[in-house]
């Protein structure tokens, strides 16, 4: 990142990979530590440039355009957290998309008490890559398949087919009960709020956004059904609300789930909630071919299931 708090202005070259964001998030995204209000005090003075001449917050950058920054001085105190080197699991790559199998236990980004996640990681890691976005998100708890895109086109365009339901996501989840449909259609609309903590909470609520999940049973035992989940709509916590509230909480589940059999399934082996990204099927944003990935379950939770397949009787479906 360049050094924007020298006593001159700071010249940058647009590159492909930012073609086509508006000046103010490329901006808000170069300023790391500057207060949102600072920088569009500086677009609207005009002491921001681009090749030369002034511009508004709205105008989008072109490829080869060069961007006057004037000196920005940043808070001493506001330091940039250390970040660790990691290397994540690659299920694909090429020069406009990254998509990684990304562990449980990693959030994919800074905020909210994290100082940094997979995509401040994979920055540290790929310094050569000038963008790094993240395309969606998953929670800290799931594990993996994870699409980060590396040209603006492509985050835009990927961004478009999920709006537009164009993204096939499927997640592994086993939940606690037997569940008895082998395919079911959850249409529950979903509410998000915050709790007296201050915490941020989904609930099943009229007022709520439509939230579509389609669910499939793999197997099932005594306690517990293995199930796919093929997200229709992509809501904050949807897998983990739309079961809950159903009567089938996530097992690990720590803000849905029941707790009394998490702690139970703790000492049983299970370490953290069982929610797996398994499948991706979608349609290359820049080429057009189809991509189809798939990665398989971690061994915390195919071990876990090796365990239930012994304590346990089956009487439905294979698992995988």
């Amino acid at each position: 990142m360049k050094d924007l708090s020298k006593d001159s202005a700071t010249w940058l070259e647009v590159g492909e990979e930012t073609a086509g964001q508006r000046i103010d998030n490329f901006l808000l995204r170069t300023c790391k530590g500057v207060p949102k209000s600072h920088v569009y005090r500086i677009l609207r003075s005009g002491e921001v440039r681009v090749n030369k001449g002034r511009i508004g917050p709205e105008y989008r950058l072109q490829a080869g355009d060069t961007v006057r920054v004037p000196p920005i001085r940043v808070a001493a105190t506001q330091s940039q957290p250390m970040i660790p080197p990691r290397k994540f699991e690659i299920a694909f790559e090429d020069e406009v998309l990254l998509i990684i199998d990304k562990p449980a236990g990693v959030a994919v980004h800074g905020g909210s008490g994290v100082s940094f996640g997979v995509i401040e990681q994979l920055r540290r890691q790929l310094p050569e890559v000038r963008m790094l976005e993240l395309v969606h998100r998953l929670d800290r708890e799931t594990s993996g398949l994870l699409m980060v895109a590396k040209k603006r086109l492509a985050l835009t365009r990927l961004h478009d087919a999920f709006r537009n339901g164009a993204v096939a996501k499927r997640y592994l989840a086993l939940i606690k009960g037997r569940w008895q449909n082998p395919l079911q259609h959850v249409r529950l609309p979903l509410l998000k709020y915050l709790s007296g903590e201050g915490e941020r909470r989904v609930s099943v609520s009229p007022e709520g956004k439509d939230a579509h999940s389609v669910v499939r049973l793999l197997a099932r035992w005594e306690n517990f059904s293995l199930v796919e989940v093929e997200l229709k709509t992509g809501r904050t916590h949807q897998i983990r609300v739309h079961l809950t509230h159903l009567g089938f909480p996530l097992a690990g589940d720590n803000k849905y789930g029941d707790f009394s059999l998490n702690r139970d399934l703790q000492k049983a082996g299970l370490k953290r909630m069982f929610l797996h990204a398994a499948k991706l099927d979608f349609i290359h944003p820049i080429n057009q071919l189809r991509v189809s990935l798939e990665a398989p379950l971690p061994k915390d939770l195919s071990a876990f299931l090796a365990r239930l397949e012994q304590s346990e009787m089956r009487d439905y479906g294979e698992t995988l």
